[in-house]
């Protein structure tokens, strides 16, 4: 029979004490870099661009399974001309017609349409879009108000209707004034939709 020693005994357990705390802690460890993995992975995953697959290729979002909301998008963008351009305007004198109702026509039906010019754009039934022209020192403030009840954004639809209504308005008074420079197309607000609402500060 083989007799071990208290100290023996208090040595073997502080050696198995001490090997359990280890293990303990290397598994914690590799628990937590798990965890930071998936954090990096999801953070990740959020900041890629939705546009584009895992392989680099450009594809359409498919929104078959978001829900269908109230969205609602306003960009503005605006066209600067010289005062005789200005004045041929203001006065009903440009001999093509109103260049201010055919932009605003011309906008409305550029909303319509975006997604036949912007490749990877759904096309939607909008429910509402206006189109506003009004005078500036230099030329004309644009803006376009788009809204529908759907599974994405019309973001794209209010920005087009402000571009198109700009070449419309240059479109009209060029043979006077080539110099016209349009300018300054930007998102306003949006709302709907799991990004919720945006409004430019």
């Amino acid at each position: 029979m083989v007799r071990v020693s208290k100290a023996g005994r208090r040595q073997g357990g502080k050696a198995g004490g001490s090997q359990g705390e280890k293990a303990g802690r290397l598994e914690g460890k590799a628990e937590r870099s798990k965890v930071e993995r998936s954090k990096a992975e999801r953070s990740k995953a959020e900041g890629r661009l939705s546009h584009v697959d895992a392989q680099g290729r450009v594809k359409m979002v498919d929104v078959g399974d978001k829900p269908v909301t109230t969205r609602e998008a306003i960009a503005r963008g605006s066209i600067s001309m010289s005062r005789e351009a200005l004045r041929l305007i203001r006065t009903g004198a440009v001999k093509k017609g109103d260049p201010l109702q055919t932009a605003r026509l011309a906008g409305i039906l550029a909303a319509k349409q975006t997604s036949s010019l912007i490749p990877l754009c759904h096309p939607l039934a909008l429910t509402n879009v206006q189109v506003e022209l009004t005078a500036a020192r230099r030329g004309y403030e644009i803006e376009a108000r788009v809204r529908t009840n759907g599974q994405t954004g019309v973001e794209m639809e209010a920005l087009t209707a402000v571009a198109v209504a700009a070449l419309t308005v240059y479109d009209m008074v060029k043979a006077v004034d080539k110099t016209m420079v349009i300018g300054e197309i930007r998102l306003i607000h949006k709302s709907g939709g799991r990004s919720g609402t945006y409004t430019r500060k």
